[in-house]
């Protein structure tokens, strides 16, 4: 977790937002990174990022000490949007949590019904599921059943409902994982909204190597998304 105390007044960051991170300590890393951002503490002017290390970019964030200062650009991108309903479910695939949970804060305010469904390999992938207990009703899920349903997290009980009452379902994690959502999703007539994890070196369209191809022709996911509605995304039911 990236703990991070902000200089100059925050702006409203709203949940799927995102910042693009000047990785300087890394000589391997050249371009920005993006991460969602997973917290906000207004009243403290604070934010955190969920960072997992996994190469020399990451390893450098690892690395950083209480003082250090970071180089960002925030907010970017598109944020999720509210329901038509009243209740929804929020699915997070290991670190494709880390926009979920500003996002149940914020539904949770407007009086809508979280339910959260957060899926990992093992028990050490579930981040921090006490964070959602004040706001959502939490589920869990893990490959080999050491913590909560076993299997993957279309394979949850609450799937056997063929009508469970959602009026959107919001996804973040693995492709593979986000399109089986999706067709749950479609399955059922629920939309539903996923915030795609793709390479995003700018952050500002310029370098157009986060293309996304949609019913609608190609899209940068940097600013057009990172949150697409599946139904316009081709190939993805």
């Amino acid at each position: 977790m990236l703990n991070l105390e902000c200089p100059d007044k925050l702006p409203e960051i709203l949940p799927g937002q995102f910042a693009e991170v000047l990785i300087d300590k890394s000589s391997s890393t050249y371009l920005r990174r993006p991460f969602s951002i997973y917290d906000i503490d207004y009243k403290e002017n604070s934010m955190k990022m969920l960072i997992k290390s996994v190469g020399n970019g990451t390893a450098s964030l690892y690395s950083l000490v209480e003082g250090d200062r970071l180089n960002i650009i925030y907010p970017l991108g598109n944020s999720f949007s509210l329901p038509e309903g009243n209740k929804v479910l929020i699915i997070g695939g290991g670190v494709g949590i880390a926009p979920m949970l500003l996002l149940t804060k914020y539904l949770n305010q407007k009086g809508i019904k979280v339910d959260v469904l957060i899926g990992g390999r093992t028990k050490d992938d579930i981040i921090e599921p006490e964070l959602y207990y004040p706001y959502a009703n939490v589920m869990i899920m893990t490959d080999d059943g050491s913590l909560g349903e076993k299997g993957i997290v279309t394979q949850h009980s609450l799937f056997a409902n063929e009508n469970p009452g959602y009026s959107r379902i919001y996804a973040c994690g693995p492709d593979p994982m986000m399109k089986a959502v999706a067709n749950q999703a479609f399955s059922r007539g629920i939309s539903c909204e996923v915030s795609l994890e793709n390479l995003m070196a700018c952050g500002i369209g310029a370098c157009l190597c986060c293309i996304v191809e949609t019913t609608q022709g190609n899209k940068t996911t940097c600013v057009e998304g990172p949150v697409f509605n599946t139904r316009q995304l081709s190939g993805w039911h």
